[in-house]
């Protein structure tokens, strides 16, 4: 029967990591990494917000072409598929709304 789990170059090799992994916890400031997260965050706000503004245009465009092709063919569920569509657009923007609120921008 071979060693346990622990025993032989692989065990070693483990056990090295797991005490290397230990010992940089310990040293480890976790407030400047979360600071530093925070501020990157904070950064990209702006731009994901323009994005999102930018995604809900071009869903409202394909989503009125779509509609507006819906009703001129005479289809019967069209108000169901305008509601979706509007909703999309709703929620990326209460998404955008709701993001600035919590991180207080």
């Amino acid at each position: 029967m071979r060693g346990g789990v622990l025993c032989g170059r692989g065990g070693l090799l483990v056990g090295g990591l797991v005490m290397q992994v230990w010992t940089m916890a310990q040293t480890a400031d976790g407030n400047q990494g979360l600071d530093e997260a925070n501020t990157l965050v904070r950064g990209y706000y702006a731009s994901a917000t323009n994005l999102m503004f930018a995604i809900g245009a071009i869903l409202g465009i394909i989503g009125a072409i779509r509609v507006a092709t819906m009703w001129f063919n005479g289809e019967p569920h069209m108000g169901r598929v305008a509601a979706m569509w509007f909703g999309a657009c709703i929620f990326l923007v209460l998404v955008a709304t709701v993001i600035k609120s919590f991180f207080g921008l």
